[in-house]
Protein backbone atom coordinates (compact mmCIF):
# COMPACT_ATOMS: atom_id res chain seq x y z
CA UNK A 1 0.00 0.00 0.00
CA UNK A 2 1.26 3.49 -0.84
CA UNK A 3 0.80 6.47 1.48
CA UNK A 4 0.78 9.32 -1.05
CA UNK A 5 -1.30 10.28 -4.04
CA UNK A 6 1.81 11.45 -5.91
CA UNK A 7 5.57 10.88 -5.74
CA UNK A 8 8.59 12.79 -6.92
CA UNK A 9 10.18 9.55 -8.11
CA UNK A 10 9.22 5.89 -8.42
CA UNK A 11 11.99 3.31 -8.80
CA UNK A 12 11.04 -0.05 -10.28
CA UNK A 13 13.02 -2.94 -8.83
CA UNK A 14 12.73 -6.40 -10.43
CA UNK A 15 13.77 -8.14 -7.19
CA UNK A 16 14.10 -7.35 -3.51
CA UNK A 17 17.44 -5.48 -3.69
CA UNK A 18 17.98 -4.24 -7.24
CA UNK A 19 17.01 -0.56 -6.90
CA UNK A 20 18.66 0.00 -3.53
CA UNK A 21 22.00 -1.54 -4.43
CA UNK A 22 22.02 -0.05 -7.95
CA UNK A 23 21.05 3.56 -7.24
CA UNK A 24 20.67 3.95 -3.50
CA UNK A 25 22.92 7.01 -3.51
CA UNK A 26 20.57 9.10 -5.64
CA UNK A 27 17.56 7.88 -3.69
CA UNK A 28 19.25 9.03 -0.48
CA UNK A 29 20.01 12.41 -2.06
CA UNK A 30 16.39 12.82 -3.16
CA UNK A 31 14.87 12.02 0.21
CA UNK A 32 17.42 14.23 1.96
CA UNK A 33 16.07 17.09 -0.17
CA UNK A 34 12.57 16.26 1.02
CA UNK A 35 11.42 14.42 -2.09
CA UNK A 36 8.94 11.56 -1.81
CA UNK A 37 10.38 8.35 -3.29
CA UNK A 38 8.68 4.99 -3.75
CA UNK A 39 10.56 1.75 -4.53
CA UNK A 40 8.30 -0.82 -6.17
CA UNK A 41 9.58 -4.39 -6.18
CA UNK A 42 7.90 -6.50 -8.85
CA UNK A 43 8.91 -10.06 -7.92
CA UNK A 44 8.45 -10.17 -4.16
CA UNK A 45 6.20 -13.17 -3.50
CA UNK A 46 7.03 -16.54 -2.00
CA UNK A 47 8.08 -19.18 -4.55
CA UNK A 48 4.99 -21.04 -5.83
CA UNK A 49 4.60 -24.49 -4.30
CA UNK A 50 4.75 -26.21 -7.68
CA UNK A 51 7.67 -24.17 -9.04
CA UNK A 52 10.23 -26.96 -9.20
CA UNK A 53 13.10 -27.21 -11.64
CA UNK A 54 16.66 -28.46 -11.28
CA UNK A 55 17.94 -24.88 -11.14
CA UNK A 56 15.28 -23.65 -8.69
CA UNK A 57 15.80 -26.65 -6.42
CA UNK A 58 19.58 -26.22 -6.56
CA UNK A 59 19.45 -22.53 -5.66
CA UNK A 60 16.79 -22.94 -2.98
CA UNK A 61 18.86 -25.68 -1.36
CA UNK A 62 21.94 -23.46 -1.46
CA UNK A 63 20.06 -20.46 -0.07
CA UNK A 64 18.23 -22.39 2.66
CA UNK A 65 16.44 -19.91 4.93
CA UNK A 66 17.55 -17.10 2.67
CA UNK A 67 15.01 -18.16 0.02
CA UNK A 68 12.18 -17.14 2.34
CA UNK A 69 10.49 -14.10 0.77
CA UNK A 70 9.27 -12.79 4.13
CA UNK A 71 12.88 -12.47 5.26
CA UNK A 72 13.82 -10.71 2.04
CA UNK A 73 10.87 -8.33 2.23
CA UNK A 74 11.92 -7.34 5.74
CA UNK A 75 15.46 -6.71 4.48
CA UNK A 76 14.02 -4.48 1.77
CA UNK A 77 12.00 -2.49 4.30
CA UNK A 78 15.19 -1.92 6.31
CA UNK A 79 17.15 -0.91 3.22
CA UNK A 80 14.48 1.53 2.04
CA UNK A 81 14.28 2.92 5.57
CA UNK A 82 18.01 3.66 5.45
CA UNK A 83 17.47 5.51 2.17
CA UNK A 84 14.38 7.32 3.43
CA UNK A 85 12.12 5.81 0.76
CA UNK A 86 8.80 4.01 0.90
CA UNK A 87 8.57 0.49 -0.47
CA UNK A 88 5.82 -1.45 -2.19
CA UNK A 89 6.00 -5.21 -2.77
CA UNK A 90 4.10 -6.90 -5.58
CA UNK A 91 3.16 -10.57 -5.51
CA UNK A 92 4.66 -11.47 -8.89
CA UNK A 93 6.83 -14.58 -9.32
CA UNK A 94 10.55 -14.47 -10.05
CA UNK A 95 11.59 -15.73 -13.48
CA UNK A 96 13.31 -18.61 -11.74
CA UNK A 97 9.89 -19.97 -10.81
CA UNK A 98 7.70 -19.09 -13.80
CA UNK A 99 6.46 -21.96 -15.94
CA UNK A 100 5.27 -22.48 -19.51
CA UNK A 101 1.58 -23.44 -19.21
CA UNK A 102 1.59 -25.22 -22.57
CA UNK A 103 4.43 -27.57 -21.66
CA UNK A 104 4.13 -27.45 -17.86
CA UNK A 105 7.86 -26.85 -17.76
CA UNK A 106 10.07 -24.08 -16.31
CA UNK A 107 10.57 -21.14 -18.63
CA UNK A 108 14.16 -20.73 -17.54
CA UNK A 109 15.58 -24.12 -16.48
CA UNK A 110 19.28 -23.11 -16.52
CA UNK A 111 21.42 -20.20 -15.40
CA UNK A 112 22.20 -19.48 -19.04
CA UNK A 113 18.52 -19.23 -19.98
CA UNK A 114 17.81 -16.92 -17.02
CA UNK A 115 20.28 -14.44 -18.52
CA UNK A 116 19.28 -14.77 -22.16
CA UNK A 117 16.28 -13.93 -24.34
CA UNK A 118 12.86 -13.54 -22.74
CA UNK A 119 10.73 -16.64 -23.41
CA UNK A 120 7.74 -16.05 -25.70
CA UNK A 121 5.44 -17.46 -22.99
CA UNK A 122 6.42 -14.48 -20.82
CA UNK A 123 4.42 -12.18 -23.11
CA UNK A 124 1.50 -12.67 -20.73
CA UNK A 125 3.74 -11.75 -17.80
CA UNK A 126 4.74 -8.54 -19.53
CA UNK A 127 1.11 -7.68 -20.28
CA UNK A 128 0.15 -8.24 -16.64
CA UNK A 129 2.99 -6.04 -15.42
CA UNK A 130 2.00 -3.29 -17.85
CA UNK A 131 -1.50 -3.22 -16.37
CA UNK A 132 -0.16 -3.04 -12.82
CA UNK A 133 2.26 -0.25 -13.70
CA UNK A 134 -0.64 1.78 -15.06
CA UNK A 135 -2.20 1.63 -11.61
CA UNK A 136 0.74 3.24 -9.81
CA UNK A 137 0.40 6.75 -8.38
CA UNK A 138 1.66 9.51 -10.69
CA UNK A 139 5.28 10.60 -10.34
CA UNK A 140 7.56 13.29 -11.72
CA UNK A 141 10.04 10.58 -12.73
CA UNK A 142 9.81 6.83 -13.15
CA UNK A 143 13.03 4.83 -13.25
CA UNK A 144 13.55 1.22 -14.35
CA UNK A 145 16.57 -1.07 -14.68
CA UNK A 146 18.57 -0.71 -17.87
CA UNK A 147 18.90 -4.49 -18.17
CA UNK A 148 22.70 -4.70 -18.05
CA UNK A 149 23.61 -8.32 -17.46
CA UNK A 150 20.58 -9.61 -19.32
CA UNK A 151 18.50 -11.07 -16.48
CA UNK A 152 15.08 -11.79 -17.98
CA UNK A 153 13.21 -10.10 -15.12
CA UNK A 154 15.22 -6.89 -15.62
CA UNK A 155 14.46 -7.03 -19.34
CA UNK A 156 10.75 -7.52 -18.70
CA UNK A 157 10.48 -4.70 -16.17
CA UNK A 158 12.13 -2.29 -18.58
CA UNK A 159 9.92 -3.40 -21.49
CA UNK A 160 6.77 -3.03 -19.43
CA UNK A 161 7.88 0.38 -18.13
CA UNK A 162 8.70 1.58 -21.65
CA UNK A 163 5.23 0.56 -22.79
CA UNK A 164 3.62 2.63 -20.03
CA UNK A 165 5.94 5.62 -19.57
CA UNK A 166 7.46 5.93 -23.03
CA UNK A 167 10.22 8.42 -23.72
CA UNK A 168 10.03 9.94 -20.22
CA UNK A 169 11.37 6.73 -18.66
CA UNK A 170 14.87 6.85 -17.21
CA UNK A 171 16.95 3.72 -16.65
CA UNK A 172 19.50 3.03 -13.95
CA UNK A 173 22.58 0.84 -14.30
CA UNK A 174 22.00 -2.61 -12.84
CA UNK A 175 24.61 -3.30 -10.14
CA UNK A 176 26.73 -5.39 -9.94
CA UNK A 177 26.04 -6.56 -13.51
CA UNK A 178 27.10 -3.19 -14.95
CA UNK A 179 30.67 -3.88 -13.81
CA UNK A 180 31.01 -6.77 -16.27
CA UNK A 181 33.03 -6.01 -19.42
CA UNK A 182 30.79 -4.83 -22.28
CA UNK A 183 27.62 -5.23 -20.17
CA UNK A 184 26.57 -1.64 -20.82
CA UNK A 185 27.67 -1.69 -24.46
CA UNK A 186 25.45 -4.69 -25.14
CA UNK A 187 22.32 -3.05 -23.78
CA UNK A 188 22.89 0.54 -24.98
CA UNK A 189 22.29 -0.23 -28.64
CA UNK A 190 22.38 1.75 -30.80
CA UNK A 191 24.53 3.99 -28.59
CA UNK A 192 23.51 7.19 -30.38
CA UNK A 193 19.91 6.62 -29.23
CA UNK A 194 20.87 7.04 -25.58
CA UNK A 195 21.89 10.05 -23.52
CA UNK A 196 23.25 9.83 -20.01
CA UNK A 197 22.77 11.91 -16.90
CA UNK A 198 25.37 11.79 -14.15
CA UNK A 199 24.37 12.24 -10.53
CA UNK A 200 27.28 13.20 -8.31
CA UNK A 201 27.28 11.57 -4.87
CA UNK A 202 28.73 12.95 -1.69
CA UNK A 203 30.23 10.60 0.89
CA UNK A 204 27.03 10.59 2.94
CA UNK A 205 25.06 9.31 -0.07
CA UNK A 206 27.71 6.66 -0.82
CA UNK A 207 27.53 5.45 2.77
CA UNK A 208 23.74 5.30 2.62
CA UNK A 209 23.87 3.16 -0.53
CA UNK A 210 26.46 0.85 1.02
CA UNK A 211 24.47 0.46 4.24
CA UNK A 212 21.27 -0.19 2.30
CA UNK A 213 23.02 -2.83 0.17
CA UNK A 214 24.43 -4.47 3.28
CA UNK A 215 20.90 -4.72 4.72
CA UNK A 216 20.26 -7.55 2.24
CA UNK A 217 22.22 -10.03 4.34
CA UNK A 218 20.55 -13.01 2.67
CA UNK A 219 22.09 -12.02 -0.67
CA UNK A 220 25.63 -11.39 0.54
CA UNK A 221 26.90 -14.82 -0.46
CA UNK A 222 25.07 -14.74 -3.79
CA UNK A 223 26.07 -11.33 -5.12
CA UNK A 224 29.21 -10.58 -3.12
CA UNK A 225 31.89 -12.59 -1.36
CA UNK A 226 31.85 -10.43 1.75
CA UNK A 227 30.90 -6.95 3.01
CA UNK A 228 34.40 -5.85 2.02
CA UNK A 229 33.85 -7.14 -1.52
CA UNK A 230 30.56 -5.23 -1.67
CA UNK A 231 32.31 -2.03 -0.59
CA UNK A 232 35.13 -2.40 -3.12
CA UNK A 233 32.86 -3.17 -6.06
CA UNK A 234 30.36 -0.48 -5.17
CA UNK A 235 33.03 2.21 -4.94
CA UNK A 236 34.61 0.98 -8.18
CA UNK A 237 31.29 1.39 -9.95
CA UNK A 238 30.79 4.88 -8.50
CA UNK A 239 34.31 5.92 -9.56
CA UNK A 240 33.77 4.56 -13.06
CA UNK A 241 30.47 6.40 -13.47
CA UNK A 242 31.67 9.46 -11.51
CA UNK A 243 28.61 9.03 -9.34
CA UNK A 244 25.49 7.22 -10.55
CA UNK A 245 24.28 7.37 -14.14
CA UNK A 246 20.82 7.37 -15.58
CA UNK A 247 20.10 6.63 -19.23
CA UNK A 248 17.24 7.85 -21.41
CA UNK A 249 16.37 7.05 -25.00
CA UNK A 250 16.29 10.04 -27.29
CA UNK A 251 13.13 10.73 -29.25
CA UNK A 252 13.53 10.42 -33.01
CA UNK A 253 11.67 13.11 -34.89
CA UNK A 254 9.84 12.16 -38.08
CA UNK A 255 10.35 15.66 -39.48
Amino acid sequence: MTTRSRYDAIYLSPHLDDAAISCGGQIALRTRRGEAVLVVTISACNPPADAHSPLADELNAAWGWRADAATRREEDRRACGILGAECLHWDEADGLYRRDPERDAPLYPTRESLFASVHRADDTTQSAWIERLRGLPPAEQVLAPLGAGGHVDHQLVRRAAEAVFGASLRCYEDFPYALRPLALCKVLRPRWRWRSERIALDERAVRARREAAAAYASQMGTLFFSPGDLERRLRRHIRRARGERLWQKTVISNR
